[in-house]
């Protein structure tokens, strides 16, 4: 199997969504836990990366310190040669809709979503590194390395050494919004992967450039605001952005035994604020997004 091109990446990608058992909600009606996942690719040594690392911290890993860990012995000294492969896995509309009707609690779907759906992604990160390893591209899915964890960040409070939503905005996918969401084309209802692997593939294009906020309505335009009205723990506001303690405390103490009670998940889901904004299945109207 020669991998030459992005549209075979999303082949590989698209097709484990489609066929592979774990993508369910574990419901009796067999629904499948995403929507059609989308793909983009970023350069392994694209500066934003170390610019992250200096924003968050010394333990965030740069794409070509998390290679490193996984072939030491295939060197890939400054990230020329990799490409970081990241991808949405946007929620389903009835996914949506249910947690679109909650106020202070995460609907069923969504709770089911954040536990098997997130079996399912970690898995779906798993299978498209190994594919291209054994295809001769060496890949490693960093959030699956057995050092990945949960860090403090001096400047951000809790984060983690590899960012899912950072790796997706310098791929081009999306920017980040008033919530600390990130907002794709596909919006923010959605969960995020990536893979770091060495092969040459075309780069997509990042049409936001190097501004974080450019598809929030708040930042760009000093409107909506909706995300913190939706956030039952008040750990949104339109004047210090989004309170990760509150945010985390909220979580840890009310939706996580709530959805472990009365659902039978074992994740830490809320995810309130992703629906029932503008931004929950796309990148608001009015502004510039540049071609698909």
């Amino acid at each position: 199997m020669a991998i030459e091109s992005v549209p075979c990446i999303d082949k590989i990608i698209r097709d484990f969504w489609a066929s592979a058992p774990g993508n369910n909600l574990g419901l009796h009606t067999g629904e499948k836990a995403w929507a059609e996942p989308q793909v983009a690719v970023a350069r392994g040594d694209d500066p934003l990366f170390l610019r992250h690392k200096e924003m968050i911290g010394t333990f965030l890993w740069t794409p070509a310190e998390a290679y490193a860990l996984a072939f030491p012995h295939l060197p890939a000294p400054g990230g020329a040669q990799l490409r970081v492969i990241s991808y949405v896995l946007p929620q389903t509309p009835q996914t949506r809709a249910d947690q679109r009707a909650e106020k202070t609690m995460p609907a069923e779907r969504w709770a089911r979503s954040r536990f098997h759906g997130e079996e399912f992604n970690g898995a779906l990160r798993l299978y498209l590194a190994e594919a291209l390893t054994r295809a001769g591209y060496p890949s490693v899915a960093p959030e699956r390395l057995p050092a990945f964890g949960c860090r403090i960040s001096q400047r951000f409070g809790l984060a983690s050494n590899w960012s899912e939503r950072h790796a997706a905005f310098v791929a081009g996918h999306g920017t980040f919004g008033l919530s600390d969401a990130l907002i794709t084309r596909w919006g923010q209802a959605a969960r995020l992967g990536s893979v770091v692997s060495r092969i040459e593939l075309p780069v997509t294009k990042r049409v936001y450039g190097e501004d974080y906020h450019a598809w929030c309505l708040w930042y760009a335009k000093g409107t909506c605001g909706l995300c913190a009205r939706r956030c039952p723990a008040g750990a949104i506001t339109t004047r210090d952005g989004h309170n990760k303690q509150a945010c985390f405390r909220y979580i840890r103490d009310t939706t996580a035994p709530y959805a472990a009670t009365t659902y039978g998940t074992g994740a830490t889901p809320c995810g309130l604020c992703q629906v029932g904004v503008p931004c929950e299945t796309r990148v608001p109207e009015g502004l510039p997004q540049g071609p698909p």
